[in-house]
């Protein structure tokens, strides 16, 4: 039966991975390298309660709080939990991330009213990078990499060479739909570039379960498939919502949040048209759209 509860996965001496099932909307992955003395985490969590959480799942391991939280990208389910490891902990991400982060606000409570996000505060980086930025967690080397605007215009890859691990963060979704509305099409498949690049053999996505190369290839299908569709439905003067009906997730339909194909046709019919890769799209067309296709439901948090 698969888990249901969040849990901790040893992938080396120093390194473990938190997964939070199904992998759904807000139910994002995170991690953390500790030598001992100091610890690094990768992302937080959507919630109060599931970032108390995660904080005592990684005490559970033996290590010290986090002096270094990394964030991945800007969005509510990776960083709404930062304020729960302050004011031990230094929160670094992209220069556009902090951006993002103040800019987004509670941008989770807007979303979805309804859910209790319990007593969150707002917490951006502090410490900002442009391109690349090493941390050493005692003898591991740790390297944040901006993979250019894909997912979101401030992702961060983190990368453990000597351990052959990296942390992707929302660039691969892992038996989930990718989702890049608030970054690139064409970035997103440059970052996967990237991610073959480093040369990793255990991959933990920012959603699902952790996986290995193959994850690259997966999704670049799925996003060459929207490609495809947004072409032939732009030449026709479809919009995105009429392209999306019409052809359906195709050979993805079993992939979670299959809905997520028109958010990423209204991105790629913003690059055919010559935006800037992250150029904002309207958020309520963009939501009230895939509720369309998530049988005219709004899609739901699962934090």
């Amino acid at each position: 039966m698969p888990a249901t509860d969040p849990y901790t996965v040893r992938l080396a001496p120093h390194v473990h991975a938190y997964v939070q099932p199904d992998g759904g909307w807000c139910l994002n992955n995170a991690g953390f390298v500790s030598d001992g003395e100091s610890t690094l985490l990768v992302d937080t969590a959507a919630t109060e309660r599931r970032a108390h959480a995660l904080r005592a799942a990684l005490l559970e391991t033996g290590v010290p709080l986090p002096r270094t939280v990394v964030n991945t990208h800007h969005h509510g389910d990776h960083t709404y939990g930062n304020s729960v490891f302050l004011p031990e902990a230094t929160v670094v991400g992209h220069d556009t991330c902090r951006a993002e982060v103040l800019a987004a606000g509670h941008q989770l409570h807007l979303m979805w009213p309804r859910n209790d996000f319990g007593d969150i505060t707002i917490t951006a980086p502090t410490l900002t990078y442009s391109e690349r930025l090493t941390v050493h967690v005692g003898g591991t080397e740790v390297r944040l990499i901006h993979p250019g605007v894909a997912h979101t215009t401030g992702d961060t890859v983190v990368h453990l060479p000597e351990h052959g691990i990296v942390f992707t963060g929302d660039l691969v979704f892992q038996g989930g739909t990718p989702f890049a509305p608030m970054g690139s099409l064409s970035g997103s498949l440059r970052a996967l570039d990237l991610l073959r690049s480093l040369d990793a053999s255990t991959v933990v996505p920012g959603h699902g379960p952790i996986t290995d190369p193959s994850a690259y290839d997966a999704t670049e299908r799925y996003l060459r498939y929207v490609a495809e569709l947004a072409e032939a439905g732009h030449a026709k003067g479809l919009t995105p919502l009429e392209t999306a009906k019409q052809s359906g997730p195709g050979d993805f339909a079993e992939l979670r949040e299959s809905e997520r194909l028109v958010a990423n046709l209204h991105r790629a019919y913003a690059e055919l048209d010559g935006l800037p890769p992250g150029s904002p799209l309207d958020p309520v067309a963009v939501f009230t759209d895939m509720a369309v296709m998530n049988g005219g439901r709004p899609v739901a948090c699962h934090a």
